[in-house]
């Protein structure tokens, strides 16, 4: 008879699993904490898709330019972001997944309406969070952007690519002397 040792990480145990709520203190150090409102939301994301078409089109514009130039065609240019073309999408995804991460949940439009989004298991967004999120943002938009209206449905207000991602967007307040920002019960 053939026997195999399995390494210790893949060896199987006679002990059950338990279940670990590793992200109850992270949860509750977030209570209490003042969530966006879904006007700021809606015009963070216009603002920052202005930000991707500011840099979009005078890209589009050069390498058209350039390759219509290298092949000796006519010059004629013609610029059309669709999220449907992933080249395209690759800007929005860059520029939400990179400033979240850089800037731990801040983009333009939310800096400009003082609004973070929050990673509901680290103090900081992780890399893999904030693409994460970036390409959720597809998901909320299918189903007519059903994924957005659960913004209203929610308890904690999330839309389907916060839970995605597994964060909140909260109103965006000075940190404290120990650089920990305090939450605030909701006033009754």
């Amino acid at each position: 008879m053939l026997t195999m040792k399995l390494p210790r990480a893949l060896a199987i145990s006679r002990t059950p699993r338990l279940f670990d709520p590793h992200q109850t203190p992270r949860l509750e150090s977030l209570a209490g904490r003042p969530l966006a409102t879904f006007r700021q939301r809606l015009a963070a994301f216009v603002i920052d898709f202005l930000v991707v078409l500011i840099v979009y089109i005078p890209v589009e514009i050069t390498r058209q330019y350039l390759e219509l130039k290298a092949t000796h065609h006519p010059i004629k240019i013609a610029v059309n972001f669709s999220f449907h073309e992933l080249a395209d999408l690759a800007y929005f995804i860059v520029y939400a997944g990179l400033t979240v991460w850089c800037t731990n949940g801040l983009t333009l439009g939310k800096r400009l309406l003082h609004i973070r989004i929050i990673s509901l298991e680290h103090p900081k967004i992780t890399l893999w969070q904030a693409v994460e999120r970036a390409l959720g943002y597809g998901a909320s938009a299918l189903e007519g952007g059903f994924g957005f209206i659960q913004y209203f449905i929610h308890i904690n207000c999330q839309c389907v690519h916060d839970r995605i991602a597994e964060t909140i967007v909260v109103q965006d307040r000075p940190a404290s002397a120990d650089g920990e920002v305090v939450p605030q019960r909701p006033r009754s």
